[in-house]
């Protein structure tokens, strides 16, 4: 396991701090007629070839023209802000399995599908079918209607697609782990090492077989020149329940709670209100500069 210790600001423009993002509209592309033309006749020839998600490849879903906008997407995630926001989408109109078919069809030029869950479900769907997460250990927040901490996902790049606006909240909010982490350099450097130290984390009852019930993971990684964050404090937390995890110390939940009140503040956060038809996209690790 990666123990390099980034000692030194990102000088990137991944870094951005959302007053500074939110005065510009460079990270949002609005589809165009002639665009949902094209993602109109890309779903009709996957129809016509009978395939379904998951079995949809970028081969199957051909766009001529959107293809070089997603490839400067892709870009910007990778090497860039690392937050991409594709609007206009017609849902109303396409209905919810057509539109997350064109959902699939536009990520296959991303990247490559990988499971969220040990059940192997490569689209999962936000919607509470349960209340309390910190009585149930077998659900995740996304299943809840309550608040849903700052968190990292398992992927390189995570992405959301409105299908229907929330009847009250649903504000979609984010930050940059890079700011973050500039920012933990520059007023508590003596925090920073802790949080390149492994963590605990709870699997929340969704471990194969004869492992345990949770892994090990660090919220900074340098791999490969290529910088990762992986913060998910509830998790952590709720791994404590079980004894052979090691107690967390006072500098480790001092870190966290320094991550998640940065991730909050209105200095470093972006809230942005889901739009029917909105696709979201954001990078979860970056090359370092």
């Amino acid at each position: 396991m990666a123990t390099t210790v980034l000692d030194r600001p990102f000088e990137s423009v991944a870094g951005w701090k959302g007053p500074e993002l939110a005065n510009t509209s460079d990270w949002i592309y609005v589809l165009t007629d002639d665009d949902i033309a094209e993602l109109d006749n890309a779903l009709a020839h996957v129809k016509s070839l009978g395939l379904e998600i998951p079995n949809i490849t970028k081969a199957d879903f051909p766009l001529p023209r959107l293809s070089a906008m997603l490839s400067d997407a892709l870009n910007e995630l990778e090497h860039g802000r690392g937050v991409k926001l594709i609007r206009g989408l017609p849902v109303e109109r396409l209905g919810n399995k057509d539109a997350t078919t064109i959902y699939w069809g536009l990520g296959t030029y991303l990247g490559n599908a990988v499971a969220q869950n040990m059940m192997g479900e490569l689209l999962g769907h936000v919607k509470a079918v349960g209340a309390n997460w910190d009585q149930n250990f077998n659900l995740r927040g996304y299943q809840t209607p309550v608040h849903l901490p700052f968190h990292c996902d398992k992927s390189d790049v995570v992405g959301l697609l409105c299908l229907q606006t929330a009847k009250s909240g649903g504000t979609s909010s984010f930050a940059s782990a890079i700011a973050i982490h500039n920012e933990i350099l520059r007023t508590r450097p003596d925090l920073l090492p802790e949080l390149y130290k492994p963590f605990c984390v709870d699997h929340r009852g969704e471990e194969f077989e004869g492992e345990d019930p949770f892994y090990v993971a660090q919220v900074f990684t340098i791999h490969n020149d290529r910088f990762f964050g992986r913060f998910g404090q509830k998790y952590v937390e709720s791994a404590q329940r079980f004894p052979q995890v090691p107690r967390l110390t006072d500098a480790q939940t001092e870190a966290m709670n320094l991550f998640s009140k940065l991730a909050l503040s209105d200095q470093i956060r972006l809230d942005m209100e889901f739009e029917r038809g909105d696709m979201q996209f954001l990078e979860q690790s970056l090359h370092c500069p």
